[in-house]
């Protein structure tokens, strides 16, 4: 077996040596002697930067050291004077202190002083970078424990002054101590700054000196390439300029074994080659004339070749094919210098043949074909005339000029503008609506321009006012993203706005079209606000607000609190429903306008819906600036509105929550100021009301009624009681008051007082109205003739356009007569419209029902309505005779009202009447009729017959 370590041996030099092949191999070849030249440059400069990285990590650790060791340790030496300063002058605080906390304060900041200079100490011991600050470190922390030992020692109220001088000495000491340190450690990042300079000093020199050998090495390297290389290649240069010109038979020298060599010896072998070729080419171009014959005579295309006298000197098969007579011309010597009906031919064909041959372009010929001739010169002075036959050519232009005619016409009908460019940006195809999206003339674009050219033409015309073509430029490559086109919109200087798209073509181009989306962006603008923003008032709705109570509310924690106000138009559903849904809509807007120069920018205005409109006022932290902008509110919304067709005024009622103390969320705060809302519209309509904790219990419980009071309507769980009114005159019963009554099945009979408000804010005033007409009217048709029925109609009735008809339908299904029904009203229902009220009374009246006004004298213009419509009754109200005995003025009063109603045939009635004295008053004063509990109480309809028996004796029997 062979040695291992001898064969390691052997194989050792045999890898020098293929080393040094490679090199020497390198080194003849012009690539390798580059190489060499370049890698050595490479190694130089690499050992160059490499000594400078080296030389720099050496500075940088000598500057690092500096910092982080000599100047952090100065800092905390300095760091250390400074904890034994604060400790000293806390121990003289302390010594002042009698207070033992203020006392035990000053000891734990002293021991926590104490702490911080022993660390402050320690750092700077291990930054340091000399034995001597070690030591004097050591120093520093006895001395501070001496000082700290006398001081815990020393009791400042029975201390002796040498005591005091012996602490002082200490804390000298220490002081002297610190400052020995602190020159120390100074003295100690002088030595190695010291250091970095001369080291940063020594490396300029070295790197100094390297550089130069550096550059002189590379100088010297360049010089041997130069010379190996530019010698052989001015032979080869020569040389190649020699075959150039072909002297093919001159002397290629001889070159080395580079590559210049290999190029001297190869141009000597393509001298040969190309010797051999030309002969070659003599060869083959014979045998190519003979192929062009066999070629012309076989081609599909008809070749005729004229002399430069006009003789046909050469007609392929495929001409002689196009024209009949065409070889016996030839064989005559026929010329196309004399036409043909002048050399003795009559052929129409050779006559096609003579005209076709005349010119370049296109013949039809007899037989439909069509030819295409092109005609060469020759250098004898002829031509060589093709021939092609293009019939089925012409058949598909003709279809493709169909085709793009139709094209043109689609093109010029689009809705949308197109412009076509190729894959050099030029334009190629542009259609008529193109030009009229931008108002340009119908030649101002046109094909061939580029791009940007037709830019320039758009901004020419004005279209884009504040932009340049570079602007332009930017949009378009900005639509043009990741390689895919996105739609752009431009907006143009007329305010309209154009919808680009761009799509990319097969060769490279692309085609883009234009569509005016004003219209459309406008639609989009206005649903995008619609969705936002209420639709009569142009105010936020309910999902802006929400929004903005949102963003009132993450702020209220950093800044101040803000005010949520409900309001809510006390009279508004009478002139919504009597003078039409337009004039509610304008009072809207204009309360809306109103609302809103009452608030500041930062505030919010937000309609609900209805006549409910919310005010998030900004910046409150006193319920009094609240207080000061709903004044401001009630009184600029209660003015009269100079609407386009009436004059009106309206009450407002507002609640008004504070956030966050109030609630921290929208809902919270938006119910809060509802129940305030709906407190003060109970309470004091025309003010405000702030939000209270107890409001929302009564609000649960008028929900409750609410829902109790929709469902007792649903099932007619009502009854109607009947309160007697009695004839002064006739000395007995002439007819009942239909009164309203609900037992609830819990609470027990609820007061009208209570539930009839309630139905006429929720609308269910109109159906329970009808209901107890319609009961009152069947009722009472059973009743004796003599016997008439009131029924109150509520003010909220008389703006709703069907009592008329609901009167009307109530006598006609129960037959009773319309003299017998008496409708009582209050003054407050012609307060809103007395126009449309009057209007109603007298189509009532028109039925024949009798019409009264309840609780009169209680009102402020009374005796305006009498004048305006003829009552049948007045009402004098019950708080007038429940002080008729009592001589305060009231008898005046009611004299006065029993003398107005007779002197204006009215009957008068007096209601509330519960003692003879009373009776006896009224019977004197000649008033008509009575009605109270001195005669009855209001009873169910089983016991009508029993209180008519009671006052009017025997009656007929009661259905």
């Amino acid at each position: 077996m062979r040695d291992p370590e001898r064969a390691t041996d052997e194989q050792a030099p045999s890898g020098l040596a293929r080393l040094a092949r490679g090199v020497t191999g390198l080194s003849t070849t012009i690539r390798g002697r580059i190489f060499v030249a370049f890698l050595g440059m490479s190694l130089l400069s690499g050992a160059l930067g490499l000594y400078a990285v080296v030389a720099i990590s050496h500075v940088g650790v000598l500057v690092n050291r500096t910092y982080d060791e000599s100047l952090m340790s100065i800092n905390y030496a300095r760091a250390t004077a400074a904890d034994f300063a604060k400790m000293r002058s806390a121990f003289a605080r302390r010594t002042y202190v009698r207070d033992a906390a203020e006392a035990a304060k000053l000891d734990a900041e002293i021991a926590e002083l104490s702490t911080t200079l022993a660390e402050d100490l320690t750092i700077a011991v291990e930054r340091s970078q000399s034995d001597r600050s070690v030591r004097t470190a050591g120093a520093v922390q006895a001395a501070v424990a001496a000082w700290e030992e006398m001081r815990r020692g020393l009791d400042p109220a029975t201390a002796r002054p040498e005591r005091w001088d012996a602490l002082d000495q200490r804390a000298n000491a220490v002081d002297s101590q610190i400052d020995l340190l602190v020159n120390y450690t100074a003295g100690d990042g002088f030595t190695f700054r010291q250091a970095a300079r001369m080291l940063v000093a020594r490396e300029m020199h070295v790197n100094a000196v390297v550089a130069g050998l550096a550059v002189f090495a590379c100088a010297l390297i360049a010089w041997l390439l130069n010379r190996r290389i530019t010698g052989p290649l001015a032979d080869a240069s020569v040389a190649a300029e020699r075959i150039a010109s072909g002297r093919l038979d001159d002397r290629i020298p001889a070159g080395g074994r580079d590559e210049l060599g290999s190029l001297l010896r190869s141009m000597a072998v393509m001298r040969d080659n190309i010797h051999a070729m030309m002969q070659r080419e003599v060869s083959q171009r014979r045998v190519a004339e003979a192929l062009v014959t066999d070629a012309l005579q076989t081609s599909r295309e008809g070749v005729v070749v004229v002399d430069a006298e006009g003789g046909i000197a050469l007609a392929n098969a495929q001409a002689l094919h196009f024209f009949d007579g065409l070889e016996a011309a030839i064989a005559a010597g026929m010329s196309l210098a004399v036409p043909a009906d002048e050399a003795g031919s009559g052929s129409k064909t050779l006559d096609e043949c003579f005209r076709a041959l005349a010119r370049d372009g296109e013949i039809r010929l007899a037989d439909g074909r069509w030819l295409r001739v092109s005609r060469s010169a020759t250098q004898s002075g002829g031509f060589v005339a093709v021939c092609s036959d293009i019939s089925l050519l012409k058949e598909q232009e003709d279809r493709l000029t169909e085709t793009n005619l139709r094209l043109d016409a689609a093109l010029d009908n689009m809705s949308q503008g197109l412009c076509l460019y190729d894959a050099q940006h030029r334009l190629m195809v542009v259609n008529r609506r193109y030009s009229e999206i931008y108002g340009l003339p119908a030649d101002a674009i046109v094909p061939g321009m580029s791009a940007q050219d037709v830019l320039s033409v758009s901004l020419a015309a004005g279209n884009h006012p504040g932009s340049d073509l570079a602007t332009l430029l930017r949009q378009e490559h900005e639509a043009h993203r990741g390689g895919i086109w996105h739609t752009q919109f431009q907006e143009l200087g007329n305010g309209r706005t154009v919808s680009i798209d761009r799509r990319a073509t097969a060769d490279g181009g692309f085609v883009a079209t234009y569509e005016d989306v004003t219209e459309r962006r406008r639609a989009e603008a206005r649903i995008a606000f619609l969705a936002h923003h209420d639709t009569v008032t142009g105010l936020p709705n309910r999902e802006a607000l929400g929004q903005q109570i949102e963003m009132a509310v993450a702020q209220a924690g950093r800044d101040s609190g803000f005010a949520v106000f409900a309001i809510d138009l006390d009279d508004f559903r009478p002139v919504n429903e009597t003078l039409g849904h337009g004039v509610g809509d304008e009072l809207l807007a204009a309360v809306g306008e109103r609302l809103t120069a009452c608030v500041r920018e930062i505030d919010c205005v937000a309609r609900l819906g209805a006549d409910e409109f919310i005010v998030v006022q900004r910046g409150v932290d006193r319920a009094e600036e609240a207080a000061v902008l709903a004044r401001r509110i009630i009184e600029v919304l209660s003015a009269p509105y100079s609407l386009s067709s009436h004059e009106i005024s309206v009450g407002l009622t507002i609640g008004i929550t504070l956030a966050p103390g109030d609630g921290a969320s929208c809902e919270k705060l938006l119910k809060n100021a509802e129940v305030a809302l709906d407190r003060g519209k109970t309470e004091a309509r025309g003010s405000f009301r702030f939000f209270e904790p107890e409001m929302d219990a009564r609000l649960q419980a008028r929900r409750i009624l609410e829902r109790d009071l929709r469902d007792a309507l649903a099932r007619e769980a009502f009854e109607v009681y009947y309160q007697p009114i009695y004839s002064l005159a006739a000395d007995r019963i002439c007819g009942f008051e239909a009164l309203l009554r609900w037992d609830h099945p819990s609470r027990g009979f609820v007061s009208p007082a209570e539930f009839i408000p309630i139905a006429e804010e929720l609308g269910l005033i109109v159906p329970l109205g009808e209901w107890v007409l319609r009961r009152a009217c069947e009722e009472a048709a059973r009743w004796p003739d003599g016997l008439k029925v009131a029924v109150n109609v509520s003010a909220v009735q008389f703006t709703s356009a069907s009592l008329v008809t609901a009167v009307r339908e109530a006598l006609r299904r129960t037959g009773l007569p319309g003299r017998r029904l008496e409708l009582e009203i209050t003054e407050s229902v012609l307060v809103a419209n007395p126009g449309a009220t009057t209007a109603i009374l007298h189509s009532l009246k028109a039925l024949g029902v009798r019409v009264s006004m309840d609780d009169f004298g209680t009102g402020y213009s009374s005796l305006s309505y009498l004048r305006s419509f003829p009552f049948d009754k007045i009402k004098i109200d019950q708080s007038f005779v429940r002080d008729l005995c009592i001589k305060d003025g009231t008898d005046f009063i009611v004299r006065a009202v029993i003398g107005l109603g007779s002197s204006l045939g009215m009957t008068t009635t007096a209601e509330g009447v519960e003692t003879e004295a009373q009776l006896a008053h009224l019977r004197a004063e000649g008033c008509d009729e009575v009605q109270g509990y001195l005669i009855s109480r209001a009873v169910p309809v089983s016991q009508v017959g029993e209180v008519i028996n009671r006052w009017n004796g025997a009656a007929r029997a009661i259905a």
